[in-house]
């Protein structure tokens, strides 16, 4: 029988090693594996790369892992607060992380293109600016482009709104943002869901992320985040 289902935010993570490249959907807030990104704080893997739309805030999940010495590379579209300093500056000055800028298409298009098998494209976003620097450029029918790479990842970090044993997914308006995008891009995919439903519940048109793309579920509703 399959079940991909964990009791415990700690049993869901149980698979992430030091030194993987991890994925996390959501965005300001909206689709954001919350307890999954603390759990992993508890968990204790280090010199992660982690692929996100943000570098994260002092006090959320992506954040605090930077704080804590945890992130060895950010990947993301977006690493300014208007709140002030967010904590990947402070160790990027000390030589102790690394950031990557990507458009924040072009990031989506990257991940997408890993789980298509696609190891690399052609993009004319970026053109012309420093985050095309030291990148192939190639003219195609008149217009210049720039290749970007397929981020390949270990781990993918999602919440959903459905799932069942087997690990199919739905998401709940914007909280799909790239959700499915990144559950597609990884070796191994950890959803946390804010309702687990019998198999054969979920309507098959409404299955945005088949089960083959998760390899553990856990649920956590909003108010219930057990560790």
């Amino acid at each position: 029988m399959i079940d991909k289902t964990a009791r415990t935010v700690a049993e869901a993570l149980s698979a992430v090693r030091d030194g993987d490249v991890v994925l996390v959907g959501g965005f300001g807030g909206t689709g954001e594996p919350r307890q999954l990104l603390d759990g992993l704080l508890e968990h204790g893997a280090k010199d992660l790369t982690i692929v996100a739309i943000t570098a994260g805030m002092p006090d959320d999940g992506i954040g605090r892992l930077v704080a804590a010495g945890r992130v060895r590379k950010a990947i993301v579209s977006w690493a300014r607060s208007p709140n002030g300093p967010i904590p990947i500056e402070a160790l990027m000055r000390e030589g102790r992380a690394e950031l990557e800028l990507v458009p924040q298409g072009t990031l989506a298009e990257r991940i997408h293109a890993a789980g298509s098998g696609v190891p690399a494209f052609f993009t004319a976003t970026s053109v012309g600016t420093p985050l095309a620097a030291g990148k192939e450029h190639r003219e195609i029918d008149g217009r210049t482009y720039v290749l970007e790479r397929a981020i390949f990842a270990d781990v993918a970090l999602v919440e959903a709104w459905q799932a069942d044993r087997w690990g199919n997914l739905t998401f709940r308006r914007a909280g799909r943002n790239l959700n499915p995008v990144m559950a597609a891009g990884a070796k191994f995919t950890i959803a946390q869901t804010q309702h687990l439903v019998a198999l054969g519940e979920i309507d098959p048109d409404h299955i945005v992320t088949p089960g083959i793309y998760v390899q553990r579920v856990v649920h956590i509703p909003y108010g219930d985040p057990p560790l």
